[in-house]
């Protein structure tokens, strides 16, 4: 990940209607595992880690970096939100230089259908809106993932292009900033 850039971290919670987002904390360890181990949840996402792995290798305190958001439904982490910079060599970019602010989500399969994904997305895009003025953000997903693509045309991601990554076809889009009425 290339640096955002922001010095502040981990900001005031983001609260929703029904959700916090915060920076990670120690206790959020075993969600942090859960959401790595599930095959549900990594689907499209090349598989899932196996359990003993990653419990051996998540750190005590795991995700405490700029631009990762806990999801805390009623008082427990049900996913992350992530904002970070898209690797320059990788396909898919708005400019030509590429690192690119990338919006990416993972939530509990639990948590799934009830519409937390869109109310914690929303609250980081104008989150990073704030932190990242007058730049656009990226987001990248299987094409085949059809719910993913669903929910980034409602948060306002405009296909941009496909192509293949990771032996799948995905679905790139972008976010430009909301310019203030005239």
């Amino acid at each position: 990940m290339t640096d955002l850039g922001v010095t502040d971290w981990p900001p005031t919670p983001l609260r929703t209607e029904r959700l916090v987002l915060r920076g990670a904390r120690p206790g959020d360890r075993a969600a942090f595992v859960e959401l790595l181990a599930s095959p549900q949840v990594y689907e499209y996402l090349g598989g899932a880690r196996p359990r003993a792995e990653l419990e051996a290798a998540v750190p005590e305190a795991p995700g405490q970096r700029p631009g990762l958001f806990v999801v805390e439904l009623d008082g427990k982490m049900i996913g992350t939100v992530t904002v970070d910079r898209r690797a320059a060599g990788r396909p898919g970019r708005v400019g030509p230089a590429g690192g690119d602010a990338e919006l990416s989500y993972l939530l509990l399969p639990h948590a799934w259908g009830r519409g937390y994904a869109t109310e914690a997305c929303t609250a980081v895009l104008q989150w990073t809106a704030a932190a990242l003025p007058g730049e656009p953000v990226v987001l990248c997903t299987q094409s085949a993932n059809a719910r993913s693509v669903r929910l980034a045309e409602k948060l306002g991601f405009a296909e941009l292009e496909r192509f293949e990554e990771f032996g799948a076809d995905q679905w790139f889009g972008v976010r430009h900033p909301r310019l203030p009425a005239a």
